[in-house]
């Protein structure tokens, strides 16, 4: 059988062609004798048909806690005893967030809620807040705010937003074990009408909630049939008085197995650092990762966790040469 990495350099780096499951699962089973050559191959990708620019995003929670469905990583869940309580943002404070995050040099600033989907309290918000950031802020706005109607689709995408995020969470074998109050296809209908209504599509999920390397490859493959603009990759913290509390962290190389082998699988996707980060990879991993397929990052604190400070990761861009992408050619 021909080695993995020769198939992926002839695929992948030369034509452009994405890795599937099957391809993808031999890519996670290499040992870790050969990560840095994967680690390598997957930078050349990123280089080739990417470009070095990394894009930066901040995120901030509109509404948060308090969320009906049950998806066990979740400390926002009304299910759980978690201590994250329900609470608004109002608007003059969203458009600050706004601002402090342009002033990181971000060229997309995201509003998320936790919620099944929007109601029309919710949607209203949203549209003042996307008008009053637009008008204060040179920043791209996506949104995060759970399954959508068409007509929300079709609302979104008339206020002027940008990108929005909903992701998958997992491979679709694996879904039933981490949600069951909605559906995996919920969610794939509507990243569909999201794409299809010339919005951009952000859409990732988590890993290390207890999934096989077969489901991870089968994630990568899924990903890649959708098609994103964006992938954030997630590794799981296990929050206190959910489901998963107890889970362990993923191993550090695992998880730079995994960022390479989803960069070979979506060569030209943004893909994009998230939460988890701190915990399974350290300083010295983050920086692995961002020569090994990472090309955005989200700077700050993420919704319910502490993440990096904004300085020490525009400090590791700046070390590594990295430009941050320009807002005019996101536009």
């Amino acid at each position: 059988m021909s080695d993995i990495l020769d198939i992926a350099r002839a695929q992948v780096l030369e034509e452009g062609r994405g890795l599937d499951a099957a391809q993808a699962l031999r890519c996670l089973e290499l040992p870790d004798d050969r990560l840095a050559d994967l680690l390598a191959l997957a930078h050349e990708v990123r280089m080739k048909w990417c470009g070095p620019e990394v894009e930066v995003e901040g995120i901030v929670s509109l509404k948060t806690g308090g969320c009906p469905e049950d998806c066990h990583f979740c400390s926002q869940s009304g299910q759980f005893t978690s201590p994250v309580r329900a609470a608004w943002l109002d608007i003059p404070s969203l458009v600050q967030a706004a601002r402090e995050t342009a002033e990181t040099g971000a060229t997309e600033f995201c509003i998320v809620a936790a919620v099944r989907g929007p109601d029309r309290r919710l949607m209203d918000q949203v549209r003042q807040g996307v008008k009053a950031i637009q008008e204060a802020v040179d920043i791209n706005v996506a949104c995060s705010l759970g399954m959508l109607t068409q007509a929300q689709v079709d609302e979104l995408a008339e206020i002027g937003v940008h990108r929005y995020n909903h992701n998958l969470e997992t491979a679709r074998s694996h879904f039933g074990k981490v949600v069951t109050t909605h559906t995996w296809q919920e969610r794939w209908d509507t990243c569909l009408m999201v794409r299809e209504a010339g919005m951009e599509l952000c859409c990732g999920g988590i890993v290390g909630m207890g999934e096989s390397l077969e489901q991870r490859a089968e994630f990568a493959g899924q990903l890649g049939e959708l098609r994103p603009d964006e992938v954030p990759l997630n590794f799981l913290n296990p929050r206190p008085g959910t489901p998963f509390e107890s889970f362990p962290l993923l191993e550090g190389s695992d998880a730079l197995r995994t960022i390479a082998t989803f960069r070979l699988a979506l060569p030209r996707t943004i893909l994009r650092y998230a939460g988890g980060r701190e915990l399974t990879l350290g300083d010295l991993g983050t920086r692995d990762g961002m020569l090994g397929g990472i090309n955005a990052i989200i700077v700050g604190n993420y919704l319910t966790t502490l993440g990096r400070t904004p300085e020490a990761d525009l400090s590791l861009l700046a070390d590594l040469k990295m430009p941050i992408k320009a807002l005019s050619d996101t536009l």
